[in-house]
């Protein structure tokens, strides 16, 4: 569970979107946390304390005066015994309070008396998110180090289109366990690969493999929650994009290589986890090729271009990290591609114990020598190999 012996201190404000709230507080448990509501007196218009403390398990807090509690005010134990605080939906009203220190209800209380991070997840019609006052209230609070989670654009209760819709339940939680990862990689660009690539043979044929993608996309998943600007460039794959992360979408290894190649000197990172056909049909026939009872087509085939060999040839590369996918001999064939590439560090995995699960168990190479990551799922995996990423780059500087 992503959010175990995590506490979570959830505020609601007045707002159609406090619906979207029962369904957070459900999905926070069910990763594990600790979940304590507070409600402004006028969102409990909206929904009953009542569904809070029933899907929470725990009492729901609406006065700043109750004085059922086990140690001092309310408010302070709020602020004192969370990891975080988070606030779904946060009206105009409750932005504008935030950012000028008023703290006239309990749910403004706690949040002036936090010692604790606050993430603010707006809520509210697109006129009064763009009015000016509203832009100030939000470009104080990001001053001020305060997060603020979308908002979204659509349709919305009053009948508008625009900015100013609560994100999803599913995209704040995503948020809120990226905002609780360590941020190893902060300020750091890193540059993605993942998927496979597909070689038309003909309008409906084509050489390709059985990466489904899902370590890359963990790796710029994992990436992005340690603080780096991440963009993938991904193979035809079946993968939700993960959250603030730049996609580009290519089909063949020709492709894949102009898209890394556009990108290679901007960045600080470059992690190859794509499995890359390494050759292609000579010629690409305009229409199907049809069986021929007398025996198969031939198919000339030519070498494809090693992006990850180009990237490291760059006049000034960036630290590049490699994947290696073997059936066999994993030690051996993992460190001599590490080698031959010159690269400082390369992943390694038998396709045999994770190639398109959910988990995966990784081999670690690099000049330290092996590292065995027990199995695990693979976003637990792309995490424990941001902080080896980030561990390398601290000893390259201080090399340099």
């Amino acid at each position: 569970m992503e959010l175990a012996e995590k506490r979570i201190a959830l505020g609601i404000t007045g707002g159609i979107a406090a619906y979207k709230s029962a369904e957070l507080v459900r999905l926070f448990v069910k990763q594990g946390a600790s979940v304590q509501v507070a409600m402004t007196q006028a969102a409990t218009h909206f929904v009953s304390p009542t569904t809070f403390h029933a899907l929470s398990g725990n009492r729901v807090f609406t006065d700043p005066w109750d004085s059922n509690t086990d140690k001092g005010l309310a408010h302070i134990n709020f602020s004192r015994e969370a990891d975080v605080l988070v606030v779904a939906p946060a009206s105009a009203n409750f932005i504008a309070k935030a950012a000028n220190g008023i703290a006239d209800d309990l749910l403004s209380t706690l949040t002036l008396a936090r010692n604790r991070p606050l993430l603010l997840v707006p809520a509210m019609n697109a006129q009064m998110w763009l009015n000016p006052a509203t832009q100030r209230n939000v470009a104080v609070l990001r001053a001020d180090g305060v997060t603020i989670l979308g908002p979204a654009s659509g349709e919305q209760a009053c009948g508008e289109i625009g900015e100013g819709r609560m994100i999803e339940p599913e995209e704040i939680l995503e948020d809120v366990i990226a905002f609780l990862q360590p941020k190893h990689l902060i300020g750091k660009r890193v540059l993605v690969t993942a998927g496979p690539t597909f070689e038309t043979i003909d309008p409906v044929r084509g050489i390709t493999n059985l990466s489904s993608g899902k370590m890359g996309f963990a790796v710029a998943r994992a990436a992005r929650e340690s603080g780096a600007d991440v963009t993938l460039v991904s193979g035809p794959v079946n993968q939700p994009t993960p959250r603030g992360v730049s996609r580009i979408d290519v089909t063949t290894a020709l492709e894949m290589h102009a898209a890394v190649l556009r990108q290679a000197n901007d960045i600080d990172v470059f992690i190859a986890v794509a499995a890359v056909a390494d050759y292609r049909p000579k010629v690409v026939t305009a229409h199907k090729v049809k069986k021929d009872a007398g025996s198969p087509p031939t198919i000339d085939l030519v070498q494809n271009p090693d992006i990850l060999s180009d990237v490291v040839a760059l006049p000034n590369p960036p630290f590049c990290v490699g994947f290696a996918a073997e059936s066999r001999n994993l030690a051996e064939y993992a460190e001599k591609k590490r080698r031959a590439k010159k690269i400082p560090l390369i992943v390694g995995n038998l396709i045999q114990n994770g190639f398109g699960g959910d988990e995966n168990t990784l081999t670690l190479f690099d000049d330290h020598g092996q590292t065995q990551m027990a199995s695990a799922p693979k976003l637990h995996l792309a995490r424990q190999l941001m902080a080896r990423i980030a561990m390398l780059l601290k000893e390259n500087d201080a090399a340099h």
